[in-house]
């Protein structure tokens, strides 16, 4: 290589490193809108709201008076929806997700099953409140009840756990697999010793998402007739005759925090709009505490994880 050919070498990596510079910058930039974004939203509303939450906030039922109403059924019912929706989603999946990586013959039938996962992950969420209407609430007869909420937000994230499931199975080498059948391993053992453990990660990653997704949606909830207004709390769970009554409270009416801040926003007095700002900043500290428990799940997995 000549000395004309070598300064060519050298200005095309001066100019590759340019550009490199260049979509760092760009990328640093839209992360910081997105940011920014998210916090002067976040401190403007906990500036608006944060005086208005105490522990009267926190224990009292909605009310006409902006200055008594309360979140406690509000809180209580997307606490008890999120709690079924992971029972229902989170175990079907990852089950689902297991099975079209690990054990589903590759054809067109899979292919097929693949496409449409992939795409019901971008479905409108009011289209999962209206199946969810006429499969849950009138076909089974479930009712406007704690279960069809729960069981419909598990529909909505359902691709998404399956899509992360099938994703975080695909990054464990194949020479894992390959090891465990050599020394005799079953398909089950392979996935439940090797696959699983491995993946944990990835699926909680998966999970996190969906029910960050899930905690917030309102559509869905509002298509199956959850209530706007309600004083009074459904009952405790596994706490009635058993056995069938330990689950009385799956069945009882309910609201949720999204619901909530619609109502109040909805009024024309500004004081139910602070109400709306201090229920806003306590969805979002739920959120970020329901987050913040799954991420150091993932932690621990990843570190009791040795390769």
């Amino acid at each position: 290589m000549n000395q004309q050919e070598l300064q060519a070498l050298r200005n095309l990596i001066v100019a590759h490193k340019r550009w490199d510079a260049l979509f760092g910058v760009l990328g640093v930039c839209a992360l910081m809108i997105g940011v920014m974004t998210f916090m002067s939203l976040f401190v403007n509303m906990a500036i608006e709201g944060l005086g208005r939450i105490d522990v009267e906030f926190l224990t009292s039922f909605p009310s006409r008076r902006a200055a008594h109403a309360g979140i406690l059924s509000a809180w209580v019912g997307s606490t008890l929806v999120m709690l079924v929706t992971a029972f229902a989603a989170v175990p079907i999946g990852v089950a689902a997700g297991i099975y079209l990586e690990e054990y589903a013959a590759k054809n067109w039938v899979t292919d097929v099953i693949e496409i449409n996962i992939s795409n019901l992950a971008g479905v409108p969420s009011i289209i999962y409140g209206l199946l969810a209407l006429g499969l849950f609430v009138y076909t089974f007869g479930l009712g406007q009840s704690i279960l069809s909420a729960g069981l419909t937000l598990a529909l909505l994230i359902l691709p998404v756990v399956i899509v992360s499931t099938r994703e975080s199975i695909r990054a464990i080498p194949q020479i894992i697999r390959e090891g465990a059948y050599a020394c005799g391993a079953t398909t089950w053992q392979v996935v439940r010793d090797h696959i699983v453990p491995y993946s944990s990660a990835g699926i909680l990653t998966g999970v996190i998402i969906g029910m960050a997704r899930a905690i917030g949606e309102t559509a869905p909830i509002i298509t199956i007739g959850a209530l706007t207004f309600i004083a009074f709390l459904p009952p405790a769970p596994f706490t009635g005759d058993p056995p069938a009554g330990m689950f009385d409270w799956l069945f009882a009416p309910f609201t949720v925090m999204p619901i909530q801040m619609f109502n109040w926003t909805s009024r024309p007095e500004a004081a139910f709009a602070t109400n709306a700002a201090a229920a806003g900043f306590i969805l979002v500290l739920m959120t970020l505490a329901m987050n913040g428990l799954a991420i150091w799940l993932r932690y621990r997995l990843r570190k009791s994880i040795n390769w």
